[in-house]
């Protein structure tokens, strides 16, 4: 298995290897790029069809037959990305992972089938990441704003963005397979069914429209295979000439209506693995079109893989999405920077003197400086119980750059930052991250401790050794004698931290 978070600011050298794999509700993707002069250059592409939204049950389980074919295709996935370091290679899933009930009795022989970690990202996020692989393959003009929508096997991303940013996103329950289940489920076709339905969507969409209206863009780009085979559709059948557009949308759907039933479908340009989900890729088109007031829009070869690969290039750069975001949160709930601040090069302090000894490594690394400048959020709130509000928060607000179990994490280390630990507070994660959370967690509860005076001047020497799982730290004595309030703290902590299955214990040098 490779690196927990994928987290890690390594630069990126000239020849190597990056990989992303795309856990989408309809197809698995796999691409392979290669680093050079500041740019990626496609290696090898893989596409397996697996239609992971078919096998949803009623009750969030996924059918035999679906999680076989899923493994299957990741077992493949993972013979090819065997020689790439662990640390070169993110897998992403999407919706219909996000909404099963016990995702882990997926995701755990997932990864063991793939070989490598899979993160799953909210809606929001999976928007950031399909703009940024839509603009870096179609650099945006300045200044201009650009609408993205990718069709989804289980769910529609809307984002609007400049440059390569995104400024608005939005990721509806909408996608080719799950709306062609849902309205057309019996396989059956009819002009009737589809108005009904067109009706249901575009009220869905109501709940953005106006807003991205009153913003406007410049030009819209479709991404993914739906955008891609509608594209195709109105250019085989000369209604454009690739692009989709709100002349070519209605001879189309005249034309898919011919059929009175799913397998009958023919459309020129149409590949057989697609028509059993066309009509739901087709009836969202339709409905965007007309709740946004479309009139054209382009279609990108790019999607979110190719998003996350130049995510990672940035992750190795300047450019981590973030910090930006996590500044953006301090800004947001007025967290106190300066108490942040010493709070983070105290755990760092701790954390480079304990790091190997725990074998923790850089992914740990950032996720413990991200929870050190965020432990107060919760302040916002309340100042009783704020460690637990702070949790909330972050595991439920959005913020960009992280995966479901990396806020998940933030979370835990936020919540057991101060008094007793509850035993519930790591069931969020899966078992392959709970030592380096509780590791994580007891190092951020001693910088806390050490700084709860909020007192600007630093520690004068600062000395922490681990051995299994405890912990051993030296203070100076005349620097401690001047702290009573601390010492008491520090008696008190080797209770406190039990709850994290370390023991810890203090003298003076």
């Amino acid at each position: 298995m490779n690196g927990l978070l994928h987290a890690a600011r390594l630069p990126l050298k000239d020849g190597d290897l990056v990989a992303a794999v795309d856990l989408g509700s309809n197809s698995f993707h796999m691409m392979v790029s290669r680093y050079m002069l500041g740019q990626l250059r496609t290696v090898d592409r893989l596409r397996e069809t697996v239609r992971l939204a078919e096998g949803l049950d009623g009750k969030g389980g996924l059918t035999p037959e679906v999680r076989t074919r899923a493994f299957d295709c990741l077992a493949r996935f993972g013979q090819r990305l065997r020689d790439i370091p662990p640390q070169r290679v993110r897998a992403i899933a999407t919706n219909t992972v996000r909404r099963l009930s016990a995702p882990q009795a997926f995701l755990v022989p997932a990864e063991t089938a793939l070989g490598h970690a899979i993160e799953v990202v909210s809606g929001r996020e999976e928007a950031r990441l399909i703009y940024l692989g839509v603009a870096h393959a179609q650099p945006p003009k300045p200044r201009q704003l650009r609408l993205v929508m990718d069709i989804g096997g289980g769910s529609t991303e809307f984002i609007i963005g400049s440059g390569f940013d995104a400024i608005e996103r939005e990721s509806l329950q909408v996608g080719c397979v799950a709306s062609t289940r849902r309205f057309f489920g019996n396989g059956k076709l009819s002009r009737k069914k589809w108005n009904a339905a067109l009706a249901e969507i575009s009220a869905e969409f109501q709940q953005f429209a106006n807003a991205y209206r009153s913003l406007g863009w410049d030009e819209a780009i479709g991404a993914s295979g739906t955008c891609k085979a509608i594209g195709e559709i109105c250019r085989t059948m000369k209604l454009t000439k690739g692009a989709i557009t709100a002349e070519a949308l209605p001879p189309l759907r005249d034309r898919l209506l011919e059929a009175s039933s799913l397998d009958q479908i023919d459309l020129p340009g149409l590949s057989a693995e697609r028509r059993p989900v066309i009509a739901g890729g087709i009836l969202i088109m339709q409905a965007a079109f007309d709740a946004l007031g479309l009139q054209r829009m382009a279609v990108s070869k790019a999607a979110m893989r190719e998003g996350v690969l130049y995510d990672m290039v940035g992750r190795g750069g300047e450019h981590d999405p973030r910090e930006s975001a996590v500044a953006a949160l301090m800004q947001r709930y007025g967290i106190d920077a300066a108490q942040a601040r010493r709070v983070e090069a105290t755990a760092v302090r701790l954390f480079d003197q304990v790091a190997d000894a725990w074998g923790m490594d850089e992914d740990d690394r950032v996720m413990l400086v991200n929870a050190a400048r965020l432990h107060e959020i919760g302040l916002s709130i309340a100042h009783s119980q704020y460690h637990v509000h702070g949790a909330y928060l972050a595991e439920h607000t959005d913020i960009s750059g992280f995966s479901r179990q990396q806020q998940q994490f933030l979370a835990a280390m936020i919540r057991t930052h101060r008094r007793r630990i509850p035993k519930s507070a790591f069931d969020a994660l899966p078992d392959r991250l709970l030592a380096s959370a509780r590791h994580c967690s007891a190092l951020l509860r001693l910088a806390v401790l050490l700084h709860r005076s909020h007192e600007a001047d630093p520690i004068p020497q600062l000395d922490l050794v681990a051995e299994d799982n405890h912990l051993e730290l030296t203070l100076p004595r005349r620097w401690l004698e001047a702290r009573p309030l601390l010492q008491a703290d520090l008696e008190g902590e080797s209770g406190d931290i039990a709850g994290l299955g370390i023991s810890f214990g203090y003298h003076e040098s």
